[in-house]
């Protein structure tokens, strides 16, 4: 896979401090006791690449616009609601599908193959830890490069639905106005209105992204199998996640019941750092390379 050499695209990463050497050290040590480490990784990994977040301070969508994103059940019960989704995310695909892993990515990739890496679990939807190339991980959210039908559960890549989209809408064009967190950009209705978008083409059932929307749950069994990674691991890493989201939150609670050293990496505050080992602000990016 190809991977940015460039310097990092930093307009959404919140200002922060290169790393304190003692921040280095402590890290340093904290994953060098580690055998089994279970790394937990959130949007903060990926503003690196260009993806823009929802709450990092000042950066974020939350903070930049007041554009929140679809829920579930929107998706489902509407019609113009999909319409609308689908539209954006057809002009902010060829974008979005090009981002490239950052050096985090790569680091956490490298201590997968030296075994220091027990199991990755990202919330992120961007594939980009899959384009780096890690194998032991769960994208707890899904990710947004497959697509799946409610009907009959049919999956497609969503390259090949790009090509469905493209045929049914020869003429439409759209101008986009930024990019969002998952993929879609900013339209107006006016712009919308006009998209067709395909059903299933094996029984003409709603087709949705293969990711978690803002409203549902995660599948017991999905839950259930990182709750076993992590009953087999020593330790937890978090890494650009301010854990809000309790779908990945509930993994840092059973990590603390079972007394687990917990570090956190992310910029601004986070959910965990009442009772973290270690809390640190810096880049993944900047600081996880560091670590040998």
């Amino acid at each position: 896979h190809s991977v940015s050499r460039a310097s990092p695209n930093l307009a959404f990463v919140p200002a922060c401090l290169p790393p304190d050497p003692v921040d280095v050290e402590e890290l340093q040590r904290f994953v060098s006791n580690s055998k089994r480490l279970f790394v937990m990784t959130g949007a903060g990994i990926s503003t690196e690449s260009g993806i823009p977040d929802y709450r990092s301070e000042g950066v974020g969508l939350y903070a930049r616009t007041d554009r929140r994103p679809i829920q579930h059940a929107e998706f489902v019960r509407s019609a113009s609601a999909r319409q609308r989704y689908w539209a954006r995310n057809f002009v902010g695909w060829p974008q979005f599908s090009s981002h490239q892993p950052n050096r985090a990515h790569l680091v956490l990739r490298d201590w997968e193959k030296l075994g220091k890496l027990h199991w990755l679990v990202t919330q992120n939807v961007d594939a980009l830890h899959a384009k780096a190339g890690s194998q032991r991980m769960t994208e707890l959210h899904g990710c947004t490069h497959r697509v799946f039908c409610l009907g009959c559960g049919d999956q497609i890549l969503r390259s090949e639905l790009q090509d469905h989209f493209e045929a049914l809408n020869p003429t439409w064009k759209a101008e986009a106005f930024g990019v969002a967190p998952d993929g879609d950009v900013f339209l107006t209705d006016e712009q919308v209105c006009d998209f067709q978008v395909p059903a299933c083409r094996k029984c003409g059932g709603i087709l949705k992204p293969d990711v978690t929307f803002f409203g549902d749950t995660v599948s017991r069994e999905k839950v259930d199998f990182v709750h076993q990674r992590l009953a087999e691991s020593d330790s937890m890493l978090v890494a650009g996640s301010s854990m809000q989201v309790y779908s990945g939150y509930r993994f840092a609670l059973a990590a603390q019941e079972k007394q687990l050293p917990i570090a956190i990496l992310n910029i601004g505050p986070t959910r965990l750092d009442h009772f973290a080992s270690l809390k640190l602000n810096s880049r993944c990016g900047e600081l996880l390379p560091l670590i040998v």
